[in-house]
């Protein structure tokens, strides 16, 4: 669909706040802006602007709170809810933060990390490395994921269970408003109750209320001894069972769960390269332990070796490994972040991010899985994820042979179903990817009012004008 063109004076007024080698306006340039990661958002923009200060993102909102014109920030691109993507036939026009991704301070000593909004995450690991701490938040995009969408959409990932999502490892940040106003909130306090909290505003708000420039971010010691296993299992409820036997005796050490089902295993063992089924024999399901210690790495291999051990003599662990050098822990790694990228292979697939509270996660698969397969019988249920936060990717792949076009019609049936079973049990529809487009008018139906009408009023009083991120998560 062609675009709703903006006045040729108005673009080149735009193009002026950053210069036109750092304005995309052809159609073949602004194509990857205008796909969301899935596919399943098409949109359109006549133009694209790349600023490279925060003062350059302040001109760009104000000429456009000024000419009411919309504008969609994009990071990475990585988002799976449509939250980054213009939409389709309006004239958005994007801002990308690529050009703003610098560390601009480090502090080991207070454990604190000042970035660009636009900062890839695997940048800021690297930086975090070499001052001999870490930054925890770990995703299979972060290569190419920026810090500023990360923080719009609260990101999660596999280390929630230890330290947190986003909101958890973020101090303070810089943002710009939709009228063009500044908000310097680089804070570096741990403890600062004066008013409310405009960042936990802005966190999760997915660039509707504002543009997230720069960031305080939270570092950590590196742990001096790290161990990840790898358990076969007959079922989700011994996942629990083993889960909460790692609960008591590793406590804090505990900093990854995650659950895997039979079929997730051979899809990525088949589809990814330098991937292969660690156990001899094939489970029904799998957990993925990771235990890291700051007191030492005998500790770490003593408490994986006790849990296995506890495991194994209650019937719970069927099989297990313990990986035995770096590479083979990021080996094992590998394995569960490249699960979801395995699925692509197999056809269509039909995707869920949602969270129930963890003593159901049990309780919810298995119910879950026989509402999906009365619905399409041979359908293949891809269902994995992080046990320990109950957030579980309630994937399903098409059936062998079937359309996949008929498939995918059948993504809202479905959703229906399994968002029905998730309520149920008292979770969420959304537990780290987010509302953008996908799911904001089902966010709207489950509500209740008086909370949809105060999200309407905060979207009011930052963006009177509705011009920032517009037709994402909540409609003015």
């Amino acid at each position: 669909m062609t675009p709703v063109s903006l006045p040729d004076a108005l673009m080149s007024r735009f193009a002026a706040i950053v210069g036109e080698r750092n304005t995309l306006r052809e159609a073949s340039d602004l194509a990857p802006h205008l796909v969301e990661n899935r596919g399943l958002y098409h949109g359109t923009s006549p133009l694209l602007l790349r600023p490279s200060t925060t003062q350059e993102v302040a001109a760009i909102m104000k000429l456009a709170s000024e000419s009411r014109t919309a504008i969609v920030p994009q990071t990475g691109n990585t988002g799976l809810v449509g939250g980054q993507t213009p939409r389709s036939g309006a004239s958005d026009v994007i801002l990308s933060l690529d050009r703003m991704n610098k560390v601009r301070d480090i502090d080991p000593v207070a454990n604190v990390i000042v970035v660009d909004g636009g900062c890839i995450l695997d940048e800021v690991h690297k930086a975090a490395e070499k001052v001999e701490r870490m930054f925890p938040l770990s995703l299979g995009s972060q290569g190419s994921c920026r810090i500023g969408g990360n923080l719009a959409t609260n990101a999660g990932g596999t280390a929630v269970l230890a330290y947190g999502n986003m909101r958890q490892l973020c101090l303070g940040l810089e943002v710009v408003l939709p009228t063009g106003e500044i908000w310097d909130g680089l804070r570096r306090l741990k403890k600062d109750n004066t008013g409310y909290d405009l960042r936990d505003l802005f966190i999760g708000s997915e660039g509707t209320l504002g543009i997230i420039t720069g960031a305080v971010l939270k570092l950590f010691p590196k742990p001096l001894g790290h161990q990840v296993a790898f358990a076969g299992l007959n079922s989700p409820a011994d996942a629990l069972k083993l889960f909460e036997r790692a609960s008591t005796l590793c406590g804090s050490a505990l900093t990854g769960f995650e659950l895997m089902p039979r079929i997730g295993v051979e899809f990525t063992a088949k589809h990814i390269p330098g991937v292969r089924d660690p156990l001899e024999t094939p489970h029904p399901w799998y957990a993925l332990i990771d235990i890291s210690s700051s007191d030492s790495a005998g500790t770490a291999q003593t408490m994986v070796e006790t849990l296995l051990e506890q495991g194994f003599e209650a019937g719970i662990v069927q099989d297990a490994v313990i990986a035995s050098s770096e590479s083979q822990r990021q080996a094992l790694w590998h394995m569960r972040e490249s699960m979801s990228d395995a699925q692509k292979p197999e056809g269509g697939s039909i995707k869920h991010d949602v969270s129930v509270p963890v003593s159901h996660v049990p309780a919810f698969m298995d119910e879950a899985e026989s509402a999906v397969l009365r619905a399409i019988p041979d359908a293949r249920i891809c269902a994995f994820g992080h046990m320990g936060d109950g957030n579980i990717h309630y994937n399903i792949s098409q059936p062998v042979g079937a359309d996949k076009s008929a498939f995918l019609a059948r993504w809202r049936e479905i959703n229906e179903i399994v968002h029905g079973i998730v309520l149920s049990f008292g979770g969420s529809i959304s537990a780290e990817h987010g509302i953008g487009q996908l799911k904001r008018d089902e966010l709207a139906a489950i509500r209740p009012a008086i909370e949809m009408e105060l999200m309407r009023r905060i979207k009011t009083a930052f963006d009177p004008a509705g011009i920032m991120n517009p037709g994402k998560v909540v409609v003015s």
